[in-house]
């Protein structure tokens, strides 16, 4: 018998029972680089369907592939020895059956992810259900869906009439039984996020949605101010990257154009014999 190696990263057991215990910390990643320097801080990282948006300036989140996501969730677990690593179900690779959402959840898994996050509410409870049987850990995702852009009519926020509220809540229970390990809530009113966090035996995380959630997530991009003068309101920026990028990559044009860089310790001499 072969024995297992130890291991260090957070588990999905360990994420739910986080539950009335203490704050999930989570942020997105797409690149070995941004993954390697977060990673002993936070407790999951996601590899987002925005990385669309922030990796390759599309205007949405609906076109990127699987196959992308793949390759950026491998890069990110290769920079990581921490974090937990939930990989995007991208638009189109869960909603036409269930076997298609397990053949390409696993190739994510396959990738490296831990875990696979998908949108949307009751109608994609079964699926959720049949990826978690076969060993597929999900985080399911209600509230403003941004692979509903179109039907929503916008990044609008959700659940802020009775009725609306009503539905997500049970939408947000129905995932659960549905066994969903844990649930973001993306753009709903304050006071909703707090009652299905109340509701929920998994955790709630947050973007957009209440403090009372069970944790939080931003796209790290946005909150170190890598994503340009346009965020979401519920974005608060934590630094301003893109001006102290701005000003060095200035102050390395100026030194080269000037024959100042590279200065003389940059240089190698010539290898006496």
């Amino acid at each position: 018998m072969s024995s297992h190696s130890e291991i260090k990263r957070v588990t999905v057991p360990q994420l739910v029972a986080c539950k009335g215990q203490r704050k999930i910390v989570a942020l997105t990643a797409h690149n070995y680089s941004t993954a390697r320097i977060i990673d002993e801080y936070v407790d999951f990282i996601l590899i987002g369907d925005s990385t669309a948006m922030v990796a390759y300036g599309l205007p949405d989140t609906l076109t990127i592939t699987i196959e992308q996501i793949g390759q950026h969730t491998a890069a990110v677990v290769r920079a990581t020895q921490h974090a937990c690593v939930v990989a995007d179900m991208p638009f189109g690779s869960y909603q036409e059956s269930a076997a298609q959402a397990f053949r390409n959840a696993a190739h994510l898994i396959g990738k490296g992810a831990t875990a696979v996050k998908l949108e949307g509410g009751v109608v994609m409870a079964e699926t959720v259900r049949y990826l978690v049987e076969r060993g597929i850990p999900v985080m399911a995702h209600v509230g403003l869906m941004p692979q509903y852009v179109n039907t929503m009519g916008g990044y609008l926020a959700q659940g802020r009439s009775p009725e609306a509220a009503a539905r997500i809540l049970a939408e947000a229970e129905a995932l659960e039984q549905a066994g969903a390990f844990a649930i973001v809530l993306e753009g709903v009113a304050e006071a909703l996020g707090e009652t299905i966090t109340a509701a929920l035996a998994i955790p709630t995380i947050g973007i957009g949605a209440s403090v009372k959630c069970d944790g939080q997530i931003l796209v790290t991009e946005d909150m170190l101010g890598l994503s340009g003068e346009r965020v979401p309101k519920f974005v608060k920026r934590y630094a301003n990257l893109e001006e102290m990028m701005r000003s060095s990559v200035q102050h390395y044009a100026e030194e080269v154009r000037a024959s100042q860089f590279p200065e003389p310790q940059h240089c190698f001499g010539i290898k006496r014999t």
